[in-house]
């Protein structure tokens, strides 16, 4: 039962992360190719992958939380993380059934930690851009190069859509 419901819900999470790696790879391909039409549908994509992936994350907390409350012995590894609790649950199964299950877990953790880092390539990519263009409105109007507030006091990024340029550089 236990087994059978944790195989369940990694692969369930696991399925969930490739998706997010589909859309985060649209996401990319649009930010390359200057697609703009339709990129809102990637971000609401992932938001929805988000929160699916954050119900399963609880539907595995709980699975784990039953299985300490059926076992009714306390461990200080329960206490720490998701990882000492996945682990503590799967020492305690018959052999083939916890290889199956480690397995899962870490091809999962796997494909989590590359979308992550495709995130933060993509993040990176993004905020250079971002201080590229910064440093160029920086140099070519100085008179702007201030920082500039709200009359809330709220800081105020560089807004250069009211300017109209009218020489080549």
């Amino acid at each position: 039962m236990i087994y059978e419901k944790c195989k369940d819900i990694l692969l369930r999470e696991r399925e969930l992360v490739q998706k997010a790696a589909c859309e985060q790879e649209k996401m990319r391909v649009a930010v390359f190719n200057r697609e703009w039409p339709g990129f809102e549908d990637n971000v609401d994509a992932l938001t929805i992958i988000e929160n699916q992936l954050a119900q399963m994350e609880d539907e595995r907390e709980q699975l784990f939380y039953a299985f300490e409350a059926l076992l009714q012995h306390k461990d200080h590894s329960y206490e720490r993380d998701g990882k000492g609790r996945f682990y503590a649950m799967v020492s305690l199964l018959p052999e083939n059934q916890r290889n199956d299950l480690t397995s899962i877990y870490r091809s999962l953790k796997m494909e989590t930690l590359a979308l992550r880092i495709a995130n933060e390539s993509l993040r990176t990519y993004l905020g250079g851009i971002k201080n590229t263009i910064r440093e160029f409105f920086d140099q070519a109007f100085p008179q702007r190069a201030g920082k500039m507030y709200t009359p809330q006091g709220v800081h105020l990024s560089h807004d250069m859509r009211s300017m109209v340029l009218n020489q080549s550089f």
